[in-house]
């Protein structure tokens, strides 16, 4: 089964493990991503709010792109997910919108058309692989990892294609069936501070603080994440966060990185050692017990 992919800024910078991660895992279960040609920055979430026609034709010009291709669009940022099936949603819904940005779009040599599905990797592992598909393919469980699932704001709102928009189960079920415990972590959809870390620095870092220690306060030696901009700030912020708010040691991984590893991919083919915070030492305590 083949897909195509738009991995979007983020995962060729800071979010490079999520994108190793995520074509290890692929791989692993026989799935195929073909990264589209010539995509462009989603306009991310802020731009929405400058100027909605110019961020909807940024982003329905990558879903042109895809159009050809005739497969569904896998995105596994969470902004460019929300992003584009945004514009998906308004190209559909309002034809003035519509109208403007395929004459945009025309104007380059595109043509836009409604066939392209956005999914995240999310939803493609639980319903085209499925729990029971994964589990038959584990390599490595996940014996004695204990994990918080984070999700973040935007994988579930103001969309909910797959999944509670309150209280997301879906990745749950996926580390479950790899072998892990996913602890009860009511803060699973709480901000993680967003933007805030870099204009009101002292805001957002406690908003990361909190998810953390709430992690910690629930038994998890690891937190799975989504979003590239939510692993910055629970990963590359913790130092700081330490000596502003206390003490907090927890790892922060994306979820892929787990998956990929039960499913027998090596450090190396996941990225685990491009974090600032390690989680060798949780990953290892699975390998010694499914040892």
């Amino acid at each position: 089964m083949n897909y195509a992919y738009y991995p979007g800024c983020s995962l060729k910078g800071m979010g490079r493990s999520y994108e190793e991660s995520l074509l290890a895992c692929f791989r692993a279960l026989g799935l195929g991503l073909d990264e589209i040609e010539d995509w462009n920055c989603c306009g991310a979430t802020a731009y929405m709010s400058v100027d909605e026609d110019k961020a909807i034709a940024l982003a329905a010009r990558n879903l042109a792109i895809a159009e050809p291709v005739g497969k569904d669009l896998v995105v596994p940022c969470s902004a460019c997910y929300l992003v584009l099936e945004k514009a998906r949603k308004h190209m559909h819904e309002y034809p003035e919108t519509r109208k403007r940005v395929c004459a945009a779009l025309e104007g380059a040599g595109l043509r836009y058309g409604e066939s392209t599905r956005v999914r995240h990797p999310l939803e493609v592992l639980y319903t085209d692989v499925g729990v029971e598909g994964l589990k038959k393919a584990v390599k490595r469980p996940l014996k004695g990892v204990k994990v918080a699932p984070y999700y973040g704001c935007q994988i579930v709102r103001p969309f909910s294609k797959f999944d509670h928009q309150v209280y997301p189960v879906v990745m749950d079920r996926l580390l479950e069936a790899c072998g892990a415990e996913v602890v009860y972590y009511p803060l699973k959809t709480r901000c993680c501070g967003g933007s805030l870390t870099g204009t009101i620095e002292e805001a957002g870092q406690r908003l990361a603080y909190i998810l953390l220690h709430e992690a910690e306060k629930r038994g998890a030696n690891v937190v799975a994440t989504l979003c590239p901009l939510c692993h910055f700030n629970l990963d590359s912020y913790l130092g700081s966060i330490t000596n502003r708010f206390g003490p907090v040691s927890v790892p922060t991984v994306y979820f892929t990185q787990l998956v990929g590893y039960a499913l027998g991919c090596s450090y190396e083919e996941l990225g685990l050692g491009r974090h600032r915070v390690p989680a060798r030492a949780a990953l290892e305590g699975a390998e010694t017990v499914a040892a």
